[in-house]
């Protein structure tokens, strides 16, 4: 990713997520171009090594740095593409991620394409320990994890009784 950089687009990127993140100025194509190659050479990526590389792209690429915002598209674009594999036990990692991504534009993808599609593929005893975790969100007092908890919300009914929005089910 870091040879499909380009210094305007990182003093962009930057700048728009308030200088908390570094940027190596990759295009958003090129990321998902990278995470694309490396599926179809690595195509037998199980849950944990999904996981694991998440986690790895999501933290800070070494001592004393910042967190790469390509990196956190990367891992949000990972995670989109191997959502069948993720189980409710990753909501806690997701939280973290969800806490600590420092911009909307890696928390609503997070929401809407790697946790909506996790919970709605959730079965009665995954959906109910999800309920929990969802419900925390709810009345968390960071703001990003309340965003997540109306986010998932807001996508029908079904997700308003995990979500912890249980009055809105009645409207």
């Amino acid at each position: 990713m870091q040879n499909e950089g380009a210094w305007y687009r990182a003093e962009d990127v930057e700048a728009r997520v308030g200088g908390v993140l570094g940027s190596y100025g990759s295009s958003v194509g090129a990321v998902r171009g990278t995470v694309r190659d490396a599926g179809r050479k690595f195509k037998d990526l199980g849950h944990d090594e999904v996981t694991a590389l998440a986690s790895l792209l999501w933290g800070r690429p070494g001592a004393g740095r910042r967190p790469v915002y390509e990196r956190r598209l990367a891992a949000v674009v990972l995670l989109q593409s191997k959502v069948a594999l993720l189980r409710h036990s990753d909501l806690t990692r997701l939280e973290g991620f969800i806490r600590t991504a420092q911009t909307g534009e890696l928390v609503d993808p997070l929401i809407a394409d790697v946790v909506v599609p996790l919970l709605q593929g959730l079965g009665e005893s995954g959906r109910q320990r999800a309920d929990v975790v969802i419900t925390r969100w709810h009345q968390d007092p960071d703001d990003a994890l309340r965003h997540a908890a109306r986010l998932i919300a807001s996508q029908g009914p079904d997700l308003q009784r995990i979500s912890g929005n249980r009055g809105a089910e009645r409207d």
